[in-house]
């Protein structure tokens, strides 16, 4: 009976108190959980579809509460009411939307057919030209240099450009499917955002109801870390993004850059990606240029590339400064394997992800680690009188 009194203990020392054995023990009945539901996965597809129909309002509704729980807040500590600053907030947003939709939506709409109209005459005209560059004097010389065949290159330029224009054309299918979902997403956004504005502090205490009792305060410390990581890189990158679109409608205001609204505009929405954003958005204001004249590539690239230092110089230091503090790297494989994964939604919320993910496995590493030094203990008995020496360094006090 002393025996398996002994044994017993013994099992609790190193199995029971010992959190990484119960961590690993845990992981393995979570794979057991995920490979029976994955057997039986056909009853989960309404959960999926709910999932995917209100996953755009959700995160859309969440973008813009970081974006205006300042100002509520504010508001709320000069004895404003919560709601009645709600109400105000969403009539000062009607009212912009319908000044942008008077003033400044036809002048994008008729850039934008414009410039859809053009395209296939702008891959026209980069083909001549470029035959017209081969067929010069230079085009001996490149041959010799290089060893190609300019019709050759010229005749896979414009299959590459033709493929280009099909894919683009084809996929305006997806697009105006893919319309639904946004209007129904718009139509949701203002209910799910009154809430989140109204309630959204009492959110992680109501969550932490689910979790037990002893880790509810590390839970809410971790929530709070999450919570200021999101909203420091929404409300920053957003900022960030903004003005890279202003200083580069001036600044292609000012060579006199055709679409200049369209493309700081395209320029604006795709930096929210970090580092791969840029690249994607010259692109097209290349091709503009290019055609335009050779004089005016030079000046978009000049106007680019300032408007790229003060960013990289004044702007994101100010306003991210080191907000979430992960390597560029590591940003880049980040974007591009969530684009792999989840497409154009992965790539946008890849970084925060990233950092929510890594606030979760830093804490609980550290709370894995500081449990089992705490509970590690000498298995080997002692005799009395003898002091008990553990099996590791000492501990420093407190």
């Amino acid at each position: 009976m002393e025996s398996l009194r002994n044994n017993t203990g013994r099992f609790k020392e190193m199995i029971l108190n010992n959190k990484f054995v119960l961590f690993l023990m845990i992981l393995l009945l979570l794979g057991l959980n995920i490979f029976v539901f994955h057997k039986i996965s056909f009853i989960f597809t309404p959960i999926a579809v709910l999932l995917k129909t209100v996953l755009l309002p959700i995160v859309l509704a969440g973008i813009v509460y970081y974006l205006l729980s300042p100002i509520v807040d504010y508001l709320e500590t000069r004895k404003v009411p919560r709601v009645y600053s709600i109400l105000v907030l969403f009539i000062l947003i009607i009212g912009l939307i319908t000044l942008l939709l008077v003033a400044v939506i036809p002048i994008i709409t008729h850039q934008v057919t414009n410039l859809i109209a053009e395209l296939p005459g702008y891959a026209g005209q980069i083909q001549t030209e470029f035959q017209e560059f081969l067929d010069s004097g230079i085009q001996s010389q490149l041959q010799q240099w290089f060893d190609f065949n300019s019709m050759d290159l010229t005749g896979n330029i414009t299959e590459r450009l033709t493929a280009a224009l099909e894919t683009t054309w084809s996929s305006i299918g997806s697009i105006v499917g893919a319309l639904k979902d946004v209007i129904l997403a718009i139509v949701t956004l203002p209910f799910i955002l009154f809430y989140l504005l109204k309630d959204g502090k009492r959110l992680p205490s109501f969550i932490v109801k689910f979790f037990p009792i002893a880790i509810r305060p590390g839970t809410l410390r971790v929530m709070g870390e999450m919570n200021q990581q999101i909203s420091g890189y929404i409300r920053g990158q957003i900022l960030v993004s903004c003005c890279i679109g202003v200083l580069l409608y001036i600044g292609y205001l000012i060579i006199g850059l055709k679409y200049s609204l369209v493309l700081a505009l395209i320029a604006a929405c795709t930096a929210v990606i970090p580092y791969l954003g840029p690249a994607i958005a010259i692109t097209p204001a290349m091709i503009v240029a290019l055609v335009t004249s050779p004089l005016m590539l030079i000046k978009m690239i000049v106007i680019w590339t300032i408007v790229q230092l003060i960013e990289g110089k004044f702007i994101s230091p100010q306003i991210m400064g080191k907000t979430l503090q992960v390597h560029p790297i590591t940003i880049i494989f980040v974007i591009l394997t969530a684009g792999n994964l989840f497409g154009i939604v992965g790539i946008i919320l890849a970084v925060p992800g990233y950092a929510v993910l890594k606030v979760i496995v830093t804490n609980l590493f550290n709370y894995l680690t500081t449990n089992s030094r705490l509970y590690r203990q000498d298995p080997e008995p002692h005799l009395p009188g003898e002091p008990h020496l553990p099996n590791q360094p000492n501990l420093p006090n407190g």
